[in-house]
């Protein structure tokens, strides 16, 4: 008999099923954080850079309903340059998404209908965030740990114990 033990090529894809099921969500999360933090940084910079331009495109190009160019311009640079800084953080994840998960309807719908195959990327990054929340390497995760330690302080030790 053979004593050299013959690895199936079932018990190698269920090991390495294994391995990919035991990677943390907070390490998945990561990743998801920075790529939607980077395209809505990049596009305010954009905005920032060449403002006559911006300003250009939102009155002939976007023309969104309901909103003056100025304005909806002022609103796009604002989100894209204030939420990224969360995103990367970790902070207030699930606000954030929620409304980059919004504004890329927006653009989906009134700005560029046929761009779907990109914006699909964005919703589908942004669902799972908005979903799962930002992952344990955040600001978001210390924070509830920080609040829950707090809240459990002057709490009677049947209801710590029942936390």
């Amino acid at each position: 008999m053979n004593d050299v033990v013959r690895l199936q090529p079932a018990s190698i894809l269920s090991r390495l099923i294994g391995w990919l099921d035991a990677v943390p969500y907070g390490l998945l999360a990561l990743p998801l954080r920075l790529a939607v933090a980077t395209v809505f940084w990049r596009s305010g910079l954009t905005k920032l850079a060449d403002w006559n331009a911006a300003l250009f495109l939102f009155e002939n190009d976007y023309q969104l309903p309901l909103l003056p160019p100025m304005l909806a311009a002022l609103m796009a640079v604002t989100v894209e340059l204030t939420t990224p800084p969360l995103l990367v953080l970790g902070l207030l994840t699930r606000p954030v998404a929620a409304v980059l998960l919004g504004m890329t309807l927006v653009i989906q719908v009134l700005v560029y209908p046929t761009a779907w195959p990109t914006h699909i990327q964005w919703a589908a990054m942004l669902l799972v965030l908005l979903c799962r929340g930002a992952g344990q390497v955040s600001a978001d995760h210390w924070l509830a740990r920080w609040w829950l330690s707090r809240s459990e302080i002057g709490a009677p030790a049947a209801v710590r114990a029942a936390r």
